[in-house]
């Protein structure tokens, strides 16, 4: 019997991870307890979403049951935020007595995503197709090296051919460094399926970059955070991406040293849905009203097109804030009708392999009848 492969994740994950909601929650507050007294130091960012109410709810549980000192709060408002979500910083801050900062950042989303570009399906393709767009490698290579008889050898002369572009070419042909065929990791444009054919049949007329996010969140983080001892994050293995494999800094992603020498606590990473929910109940949680009133299941950066849901989100967002939703269009429109336009061709295409499977094994079987 074959064995199945497991990530480090999976196998070195805590003992609690198994444990039902009451039990695994009552592990996660002592977790929390335990790093609040040898770094009380420490800093948390609050986004206003659901998974940042369930964190401050288990943080202040911890704190003032052992009396704690308090810690800092951290609201990174983007530019393109909902009322809903700036009105329920300041009801969260309110019910626990705790000061919630807003900062902003020096460049904002619309002058960002207006100078570097806006996403694109996620952020590894964002910056994978941002590089391609920089670099101008033409999209033929990933066809020399699929044909390439010794692929290390043609992956070395399209290293002397392109220099300084590694990671635009193995990006475009699924590889790595060595030549070694890798198409089945999150790193290269097959990743999203046909996405290599959509982008050679209909090229993106508009800049794509993530890097909207690095300016109106990562970099104005990194600055406020440097002077805490302790990070604290609300990241979850169930949302998936690059959120659900491992760190060089920390397998488990609960707990580890960052290369700053500072110490990241991730106290959610192992909660699931259903444990979110049994807590929201249990301890009566009310959301934003993003979630209790829109409908949305998400947020994040309001409108981001790397959500598979940002236009159906915004039409619910549109009958209570209209003008966050004509901003939205106004920044990522394009992305949206680009998103929509790959969509459709992934369709057209599926469609296409599977007549042609259903074709092939109507004839084998025809010719077994015969």
């Amino acid at each position: 019997m074959k064995e199945t492969y497991k990530s480090r994740v999976y196998t070195d994950r805590p003992s609690y991870t198994d444990f039902d909601p009451p039990h695994k929650f009552q592990a996660i507050i002592s977790i929390v307890e335990k790093r609040l007294m040898e770094h009380p130091n420490a800093i948390c960012s609050y986004s206003g979403g659901a998974d940042s109410d369930i964190m401050i709810d288990v943080i202040e549980r911890a704190r003032t049951g052992l009396n704690l000192p308090p810690i800092k709060y951290v609201f990174f408002n983007t530019g393109l935020e909902m009322k809903a979500t700036r009105d329920h910083v300041k009801a969260t801050a309110k019910k626990y007595g705790v000061e919630i900062e807003e900062v902003r950042p020096k460049v904002n989303i619309v002058t960002a995503a207006r100078t570097y570009g806006i996403p694109f399906v996620s952020k590894i393709m964002s910056g994978g197709l941002s590089d391609w767009q920089k670099k101008g490698i033409p999209l033929s290579i990933a066809d020399e090296y699929n044909d390439a008889e010794n692929k290390p050898t043609k992956r070395e002369e399209l290293r002397n051919r392109y220099p300084k572009c590694e990671s635009v070419i193995n990006f475009l042909c699924c590889c790595n460094s060595a030549g070694e065929p890798r198409p089945n990791i999150q790193l290269v444009i097959n990743s999203s399926k046909y996405m290599l054919d959509f982008i050679s049949e209909y090229p993106p007329d508009f800049q794509i970059s993530a890097k909207c996010c690095d300016y109106c969140k990562k970099q104005i983080a990194h600055k406020i955070q440097k002077t805490y001892d302790m990070i604290i994050t609300g990241e979850r293995r169930a949302e998936g991406g690059m959120r659900s494999v491992p760190r060089k800094d920390n397998t488990t992603l609960c707990f580890g040293e960052t290369s700053s020498g500072q110490y990241r606590l991730r106290p959610l990473y192992y909660v699931t849905d259903s444990d979110k929910a049994w807590y929201k109940d249990y301890y009566n949680i009310r959301y934003s009203d993003a979630y209790e009133v829109y409908g949305l299941t998400r947020t994040g950066c309001c409108g981001c097109p790397i959500s598979y849901k940002a236009v159906k989100d915004l039409e619910k967002i549109r009958p209570y804030e209209p003008n966050v939703v004509k901003a939205a269009w106004n920044i990522f429109g394009k992305s949206y009708e680009y998103r929509a336009k790959y969509n459709a061709y992934k369709e057209a295409r599926r469609m296409e392999d599977h007549r042609k499977i259903l074709k092939h094994q109507l004839s084998l079987f025809a010719q077994e009848v015969v």
